[in-house]
């Protein structure tokens, strides 16, 4: 039986980090999308003001950090905390907080012009309004859109929604969404004309916490935490008066006579799907996990999601995919959500949770004067600790497998180079570190979906050479090492196979 027209492979319901990174993913695995987003143009609303180290990582290997204006030398903070507790990340190698001072709508313009170069179509103002059956056992997925000229009905593939922690996605395909509800409301806005001192990591005061950092002259970002404030929908009309009450019922300061280009609410809810796909409907981004912001994993964790999904989605479209390889994402990506969701509750808990968290915050300030506990949660927030179970008895048991490679520099017969740049186009790498020509006869039969790459890992001072004592390596599209070789290709074959399906005919 003929598969069913579609409009186009894939449609992603949202224009957020998520759904613009998916995007530009899925145009460099060679499918085509479609991007539907509800609103007709972007808010210019920022609740985030930057990013991980593991998503500066990601952006890096796509050629993404010199659009952020500050070239591939983009400032980072070495300090940063966990609930609260100042430490340096720098305790773990290649680790820091993150990339700080970059609003979110600048990271969605990045994200959505290179989308737009890789050809995926955004079509704002375009709001699903409902998914019709099939999409759990049929050969499609097919949604009714509300868009400015009428509704439409698209037919995809598969659809993916990255439509936010209130997801219309989630809800019509029946996604279980088990946590916690709601304990508390709070506030944040962007105040003009207010005057105050800077509260970078947060004041904990009898009444609640509050945070305030100069964006520019004048204006300042906000963020207030009272305490025995009823949990309440985040889409309820939040003021600026109210906001400002709350502010002067914690700090005795009288805001009042300012203003806010903006003010929104969040809560401490964390909830997480139960299965990142239904049929030929999948998650990714916040419409997956919701949970408490701390130390910017939110978007930096919806951009992981989509670089995890893009080149797995576009094979299967493609019908590239081996058997199987789709359900990967779910296996890999829902334990790290359950552990974004761990930390994030345990940061709650120590920053937000009054005078009987003192003991426990007290007790995390000790610990954290130890080196290893400074690099444990470092890897916890900065997301450098994720390591993929991939289940392959065929490959050497390799501290790096499994793990993302880190960017290292790279000479060859083609010049210098890094593990980075070699991941631009969004294909697997196989790395020959020993001039191996049974290495490079089973990368060509995978030519067109791996490019295999013969070069010399040169050494970085200070840094530990990962690459040590190996002759080569699988990189997976999305960074992770699916495969290790110490002297022989015994198990290359396999490892291609399985993530990147049969070698091609001759």
């Amino acid at each position: 039986m003929a598969a069913t027209a579609v409009d186009t492979d894939v449609i992603v319901v949202g224009a957020g980090p998520a759904g613009l990174m998916l995007a530009g993913e899925l145009r460099l695995g060679g499918a085509r999308v479609t991007v539907l987003e509800r609103l007709a143009e972007p808010t210019g609303q920022s609740r985030g003001l930057g990013f991980t180290a593991r998503a500066m990582e990601v952006f890096d290997q796509r050629g993404l950090l010199p659009r952020f204006g500050q070239g591939e030398t983009l400032a980072v903070s070495p300090m940063g905390h966990f609930g609260g507790v100042q430490f340096d990340y720098t305790a773990l190698e290649d680790a820091h907080f993150g990339a700080r001072g970059i609003p979110q709508n600048e990271t969605e313009t990045v994200l959505e012009e290179w989308a737009l170069e890789l050809g995926a179509d955004i079509r704002r103002g375009w709001e699903v309004q409902e998914l019709h059956q099939g999409f759990l056992d049929g050969d499609h997925v097919e949604v009714s859109v509300a868009t400015p000229h009428g509704t439409r009905r698209l037919r995809a593939a598969y659809l993916v929604g990255c439509d936010g922690g209130q997801s219309a996605v989630r809800r019509a395909a029946g996604f279980g969404f088990p946590g916690l509800p709601a304990s508390r409301t709070m506030f944040l806005a962007d105040v003009v004309g207010c005057g105050l001192e800077p509260r970078f990591l947060g004041e904990r005061l009898p009444g609640g916490m509050v945070m305030a950092a100069p964006l520019a002259p004048g204006v300042d970002r906000i963020i207030v935490c009272p305490h025995g404030t009823p949990a309440r929908d985040r889409d309820d009309d939040i003021t600026f008066a109210e906001v400002a009450a709350a502010w002067q019922h914690i700090t005795g300061e009288d805001i009042s006579a300012g203003s806010a280009a903006w003010v929104s609410s969040f809560s401490d809810a964390t909830r997480q799907v139960d299965t990142y796909r239904r049929g030929r409907v999948l998650l990714a981004g916040d419409a997956a996990h919701i949970h408490l912001p701390a130390g910017g994993q939110g978007l930096s964790t919806g951009v992981q999601d989509a670089v995890n999904l893009g080149w797995k989605l576009a094979a299967t479209v493609r019908g590239t995919a081996p058997q199987g390889l789709l359900d990967t994402y779910h296996g890999e990506r829902h334990p790290v959500g359950q552990r974004l969701m761990m930390n994030t509750r345990a940061q709650g808990i120590v920053f937000l949770g009054g005078e009987q968290s003192d003991p426990l915050r007290a007790l995390f300030a000790e610990l954290i004067e130890h080196d290893e506990v400074k690099k444990h949660l470092a890897g916890i927030v900065s997301h450098l600790d994720i390591r993929y179970d991939l289940d392959t008895p065929a490959a050497p048991a390799h501290p790096l497998l499994g793990r993302r490679l880190a960017k290292r520099p790279l000479s060859g017969a083609d010049g210098e180079s890094d593990t980075a740049r070699l991941l631009h186009p969004a294909r697997g790498v196989l790395l020959d570190l020993a001039d191996d020509a049974r290495v490079r006869t089973a990368g060509a039969r995978w030519a067109g979906r791996v490019d295999t790459v013969t070069a010399a890992a040169k050494p970085v001072e200070g840094a530990t050479d990962v690459l040590a004592g190996l002759d080569a390596v699988l990189v997976r599209p999305d960074g992770h090492v699916a495969w290790t070789g110490t002297g022989s290709a015994h198990g290359l074959d396999a490892a291609l196979e399985r993530w990147f399906g049969p070698e091609r005919a001759a």
